[in-house]
C-alpha cells in the first residue's frame, strides 16, 4: 500500500510540486489569514496585506483599521488583524524580524496552531513536516493508513513514521492535489482512482 501511494503520487503530482523554500513570513501570514476563508479570499487578501506590509516591521507598524481594511473579506478578520500585528511584534521582539525554524516556536505566535506551524515549517522553511489538511486526514483514513478515529497529531504522528523524511513533502502536496482532483470529501472518484484495487474504503462512496 505504502509503496504503490508513494509511486502514485510521484507519477500523478511529483511534476507539479515544487520542491524549495518560499518566503517564510508570507507563509506565515497566508496561513493565518486562511483559517476559515475560501483560498480565493485568502489569496486576494494576502496579496494585498503583502503588498503594503511585506515585512515584520512594516506590518507591526500598519495601523490596525488599515489592515483591516486589507485583508476585509476573509473571515473574523477583526480577530486576525489583531493576531497578525501581535505576531509581527513578537518576531522582532523575539526573533529578530525572522520567523522561527522550530514546531514549538512558531506555535506560540498568535493564531498559529500544529496545521499552520506546519505548512509554515514545510513550505515556508523548507524543512521536513506533514500538515495535515481535510484531504490528508480524509485519505490517509479511507487508504487504511490511520485509524479512522485518529485525530490530527495522530494521522501526522503516524504518517511521518511510515514514510521516509524525504518523501513528507510529497505526501503532503501529493494527497492534497489526489483529494482535490480524484478522492473528493461526497463524491470519490473510484472508476478513475489509480488506487482502486488496494483501498479499503473502494466503491463506498
Amino acid at each position: 500500500m505504502r509503496g504503490r501511494l508513494l509511486r502514485t503520487l510521484e507519477e500523478s503530482y511529483g511534476g507539479r510540486i515544487g520542491r524549495g523554500p518560499s518566503h517564510p513570513f508570507r507563509v506565515l501570514v497566508s496561513c493565518i489569514l486562511s483559517q476559515r476563508t475560501r483560498e480565493e479570499n485568502t489569496e486576494r487578501a494576502s496579496r494585498s496585506l503583502l503588498s503594503a506590509a511585506p515585512t515584520p516591521r512594516a506590518l507591526s507598524s500598519l495601523p490596525l483599521p488599515r489592515l483591516k481594511k486589507l485583508i476585509r473579506g476573509v473571515g473574523l478578520a477583526d480577530q486576525k488583524a489583531r493576531r497578525l500585528k501581535e505576531t509581527a511584534k513578537l518576531l522582532l521582539e523575539k526573533h529578530g524580524g525572522r520567523v522561527p525554524g522550530t514546531r514549538e516556536a512558531l506555535m506560540e505566535l498568535p493564531g498559529v496552531g500544529p496545521k499552520t506551524a506546519d505548512v509554515v515549517l514545510c513550505y515556508g522553511l523548507g524543512k521536513p513536516a506533514i500538515p495535515v489538511d481535510t484531504h490528508v486526514n480524509r485519505i490517509s483514513k479511507r487508504l487504511g493508513l490511520v485509524r479512522k478515529e485518529a485525530g490530527l497529531e495522530e494521522v501526522r504522528e503516524t504518517l511521518q513514521r511510515l514514510f521516509p523524511v524525504e518523501k513528507w513533502h510529497l505526501i503532503n502536496r501529493g494527497l492534497v492535489l489526489f483529494g482535490r482532483e480524484v478522492c473528493l470529501p461526497r463524491y470519490p472518484r473510484c472508476g478513475r482512482c489509480p488506487m482502486a484495487g488496494v483501498c479499503p474504503s473502494e466503491g463506498k462512496g
